[in-house]
């Protein structure tokens, strides 16, 4: 069996500072044994990793749409920022990827898909994440859960670790797989466990935004 982390930030994302050494060490530690490392607008660190990594990873990426994030999972190019959703669909389409819903409805992060947004793409989506780590309120896993089942998606879940301790604090326990459509039929025969995480972990995750965009600025041209 594969104790998947669907959802895992590396160094290389604007908002984590974990190095990919340490990511391995924890996933060894907890037993975790795939992740889908989903860094912002980027996927350099999901491939550096997945050329150190002794275990599986599946390449994906965090991206922020006109309409929300949505998350790419089995890609082989990045994806821009700010793109009308249907674009970045399409783009995560043409690589043969998958579209993920992420952290749907949590009420602290505004870049979370609603609704309303969600009906527009609904075709087009493989994967609801409905539990996150990080996502603090209970309704907003329970009301993920219902989303899913809705529109006959399949459940998803990822400890969106920003820091190496957070990791395996959710996962998939599912079979083993091998490629994007057997990682589908494996997904479907998933069990979720996990807990959430330290709300401490969101000031450290905005401190460390903070401070990358800082260094940016100061970075000569």
């Amino acid at each position: 069996m594969v104790k998947a982390d669907l959802h895992v930030h590396t160094a290389y994302s604007i908002d984590s500072a974990s190095p990919l050494e340490q990511i391995i060490a924890r996933c060894l530690e907890v037993g975790i044994n795939c992740l889908a490392i989903a860094d912002h607008g980027t996927i350099a660190g999901a491939l550096r990793l997945k050329e150190m990594a002794p275990f599986t990873i599946i390449v994906a990426e965090e991206i922020l749409t006109l309409s929300g994030e949505i998350m790419g999972l089995f890609l082989s190019e990045e994806i821009p920022n700010k793109l009308p959703i249907k674009e970045a669909i399409a783009r995560i389409k043409a690589q043969d990827g998958l579209v993920g819903i992420p952290h749907p409805y949590d009420t602290l992060r505004l870049s979370a898909f609603r609704d309303k947004a969600f009906e527009t793409i609904v075709p087009q989506v493989d994967i609801v994440e409905v539990f996150n780590s990080r996502s603090l309120s209970v309704r907003n896993s329970s009301k993920a859960w219902r989303l899913a089942h809705k529109y006959g998606k399949l459940a998803s879940a990822g400890s969106d670790a920003h820091r190496p301790s957070e990791i395996g604090n959710a996962y998939v326990e599912m079979p083993e797989f091998n490629g994007k459509d057997e990682f589908l039929t494996s997904l479907a025969k998933g069990k979720i466990f996990g807990h959430r995480s330290n709300p401490l972990g969101h000031f450290v995750t905005t401190w460390t935004r903070l401070r990358k965009h800082l260094s940016q600025e100061k970075s000569p041209c």
